[in-house]
């Protein structure tokens, strides 16, 4: 059984952060204070705290594409990354990435899609046919 990750990192904006990861990804509001709000991240814990985010660049080539590092993200499943595309697409959520096919036809094939959080942190969901495909080689 997985175990939840814990991710801390820093947003320019409580509020914004707030309409984004609760209203836009639909994550259920934990603890917070003035400084910080914790959300649960599809079953993982991301603690918000005000600050400066962490620096990013287009670095990271991966098939055809520059992906934004560092950066974070989830795996679902197809049903579940196509729900959550349609649900950022419908909120006007400009994609770094849209949402494509990646490794058609290899081990591993997945659906990816970049996009960044009111305070420019880039996040990736991949959204694979076959949960057994994740770590194929």
């Amino acid at each position: 059984m997985l175990m939840p990750f814990h991710f801390a990192y820093h947003v320019h904006d409580l509020d914004a952060a707030r309409g984004f990861y609760g209203k836009v990804l639909g994550c259920a509001e934990g603890r917070s204070t003035d400084t910080w709000v914790d959300f649960d991240f599809f079953g993982h814990q991301i603690s918000l705290h005000l600050g400066e985010p962490f620096a990013n660049a287009p670095t990271g080539k991966v098939g055809d594409h520059m992906v934004p590092m560092p950066h974070f993200g989830l795996v679902l499943d197809v049903d579940r990354f196509r729900a959550l595309s349609e649900r950022l697409d419908a909120a006007g959520v400009d994609f770094v990435i849209p949402p494509t096919l990646r490794f058609k036809g290899e081990p591993g094939e997945q659906w990816t899609m970049f996009f960044r959080d009111p305070s420019g942190n880039p996040i990736e969901v991949k959204g694979y046919p076959d949960a057994a495909q994740v770590f194929a080689t």
